[in-house]
């Protein structure tokens, strides 16, 4: 499980695609896992598409968000990501 990088503060970018996100900047967070929960939990759906969270310089993308999210999920440290 990726949590241990959940701790460092992040940089989330969000748009309908990569281009888009990078125009809008980022929104930085104390830590990535804030980062994450908001991606999911409150962001626009369609804001996830070109949606990159950068970490220490590490660049993820949109399924590796999703995943940690359920990673998240399941040692209760997120709620049920929106459908």
């Amino acid at each position: 499980m990726n949590t241990h990088i959940l701790n460092a503060p992040g940089e989330l970018f969000l748009g309908s695609d990569a281009a888009t996100a990078l125009a809008q900047g980022a929104r930085r967070f104390s830590s990535a896992a804030k980062a994450v929960r908001f991606a999911m939990e409150h962001a626009a759906p369609v804001s996830l598409h070109g949606a990159m969270l950068r970490i220490h310089g590490k660049i993820l993308g949109p399924e590796q968000i999703r995943l940690l999210h359920r990673q998240m999920e399941t040692i209760g440290q997120a709620r049920r990501a929106r459908k």
